[in-house]
Parts: C-alpha cells; structure tokens; sequence
C-alpha cells in the first residue's frame, strides 16, 4: 500500500494511507534510521518499510507492506 512519511514542525514522524484516508503518528520504530525495518502506528498497525538511504528527504510516498493491527 502507498504510504506518506512525514514530519512535524515539531519533529513527530507521521504516515499518512490515502487509501483509508488515515493520518497516525508513528509510536515505535524498529530501526533508528526508519528505513528497511517496522514501524508501529499509534492505531496499532504495524507496516514494513522499504530499504532506502540513509538521509533520504522526507516527505516521501513509499510502498509499505501492513503486516497486522488495529481496525480498518
């Protein structure tokens, strides 16, 4: 699924999923640099991200994989 990553003013990391219209923070990552690991959203779900570059800009769309959590 197609995945905006962003951050805050105040420095939250975010995804956006246009599909579901959904904005959450992202409450746990599984790697410091983001990319190639888990993130945990604050709805419970939980995406796979793609390997990408240390230092890659964000915002970016990325395709990211739901592996489990929260409600629909």
């Amino acid at each position: 699924m197609k995945v905006m990553i962003r951050r805050s003013t105040a420095g939250v990391l975010s995804a956006y999923v246009p599909k579901k219209d959904l904005e959450e923070p992202i409450v746990a990552q599984e790697k410091p640099e983001l990319w190639g690991g888990t993130v945990t959203l604050a709805n419970g779900w939980e995406l796979a991200l793609p390997e990408m570059a240390a230092g890659t800009g964000l915002p970016i769309t990325v395709e990211a994989r739901r592996l489990s959590g929260g409600s629909d």
